[in-house]
């Protein structure tokens, strides 16, 4: 009997050695019919090319737990299984597609695929995600927070006070909980105030978790940059906590009656369960221009400074930190949106104000601790460019269905570019043809 099993584990192992090789030899056979290609030859593809169609076949799974994506303008996860059945819908059969996963073996197949389906610029990222990420390069993360809805754990700004958890400059989607933006509070001696109550109710309990592991100050203000979802809907939180006042401007408060009850079927469409005990309530306070919250010996100052992003939007001063909040009043690293409240010919005057506030720190409302003349190329200089684009476009007879041939190529390293870029310049012509 015992020789019988030693037998049967025998063939066993032989059985499963040849399998490996002969799979290894099927790998092999596929890399010799498809153009591989290394890490440098994609880095020079991208900057020749940045439109290049970077295909991931990887699961989510995979994307989070190896920590993120490729971070390119045409990056599109279609997982494996769905390949045939959706790459249809994205790019045409000349296109120029690079295929990836982590470590190239399932984008080898995928690019054989590709090229049997009639795709005939298509090429196999051969080394994968994970040596990309092992050199450090640009890379886009679903959630850096596996632990927490939060997208980001917190981060020191100013040491001891200041904090940011910084949000994805992604669109908000499920695996970023709806965290698309930066919410920040402030540590005093005498109490915490928070910035942005967050995009749901579990978001606005987890910062507050945050702040507790931080301090044994309680939060006394919480107060909204704008009227818009992700930084108002956790005031279902915010206003259940003993001792929170609430705070909106009044412009924002009028459109957040508006917009409110619609802002959450949204966040509840997206976020679906992690938007569990959202509601839509109310602020407790408004103001008009500008409101004292400083304590201890912070002086903290909330302002409104003009039209601007939306209707209502504020600034937080620290001036002895020589910070400012700036919410949406200014940008970094992500593309603006231009909404239909967006006022752009006001927003530009506005600017000269939050100039001359001279921050030599702000955390704007979307992106990474900055300084003003990047705020001022993301936020202003991209609106100066729209308005020139558009205005030199209508003076030459030109019609909406031009817009194709105005060149963007100055911001296509912002995040959000595909999916903004040609609704902004859409948006702006509308406006400005009738001006």
């Amino acid at each position: 009997m015992k020789i019988i099993l030693i037998a049967i584990l025998f063939l066993s192992t032989l059985q499963s050695t040849t399998n490996v090789k002969t799979s290894e030899e099927m790998l092999q056979k596929v890399k010799k019919q498809i153009k591989n290609i290394s890490t440098k030859e994609l880095q020079k593809i991208l900057k020749k090319n940045p439109q290049t169609f970077l295909i991931d076949v990887r699961t989510r799974a995979d994307i989070n737990i190896l920590g993120g994506e490729i971070k390119a303008l045409n990056n599109y996860n279609i997982p494996r299984g769905w390949l045939e059945t959706r790459i249809g819908d994205l790019v045409k059969k000349n296109s120029p597609i690079v295929v990836y996963c982590g470590i190239g073996i399932r984008s080898a197949y995928a690019t054989k695929t590709l090229m049997d389906m009639g795709y005939t610029n298509v090429k196999n990222y051969e080394k994968g995600f994970e040596e990309w990420r092992n050199k450090d390069l640009p890379r886009r993360e679903l959630d850096k927070y596996l632990s927490s809805v939060l997208y980001d754990k917190v981060q020191e700004v100013i040491k001891g006070v200041v904090y940011t958890s910084f949000g994805a400059t992604a669109p908000a989607n499920y695996e970023n909980s709806g965290h698309n933006n930066n919410l920040s509070f402030i540590v005093t001696e005498s109490g915490v105030v928070v910035f942005n109550a967050g995009a749901s109710y579990l978001l606005a309990k987890a910062l507050h978790e945050e702040i507790k592991n931080i301090t044994n100050q309680k939060v006394k203000y919480v107060v909204m940059e704008n009227a818009q979802g992700h930084a108002a809907l956790g005031m279902s939180y915010w206003n259940e906590v003993k001792g929170v006042t609430t705070i909106m401007h009044s412009l924002a408060l009028q459109e957040w009656k508006h917009t409110g009850k619609k802002s959450l079927v949204r966040a509840k469409k997206v976020q679906k369960d992690k938007a569990l005990q959202t509601r839509y309530v109310m602020p407790d306070k408004t103001f008009d221009k500008t409101m004292n919250l400083s304590m201890g010996e912070e002086k903290i100052i909330i302002k409104y400074l003009g039209k601007a992003h939306g209707p209502g939007d504020i600034v937080l001063i620290m001036p002895k930190r020589k910070l400012v909040i700036s919410g949406d009043v200014a940008f970094n690293e992500r593309m603006l949106p231009v909404f239909k409240h967006t006022q752009i010919k006001e927003w530009i005057k506005t600017w000269e104000k939050f100039k001359a506030l001279k921050p030599k720190k702000i955390i704007p409302g979307h992106g990474k601790v900055t300084n003003l003349a990047t705020v001022t190329r993301f936020t202003i200089g991209y609106l100066k460019f729209l308005r020139k684009s558009i205005g030199d476009l209508i003076d030459n007879d030109g019609g909406l269905e031009d817009i194709n041939s105005i060149d963007q190529s100055a911001y296509w390293d912002m995040d959000t570019f595909k999916e903004l870029a040609m609704q902004n310049l859409a948006t702006v012509f509308k406006r400005m043809e009738f001006e």
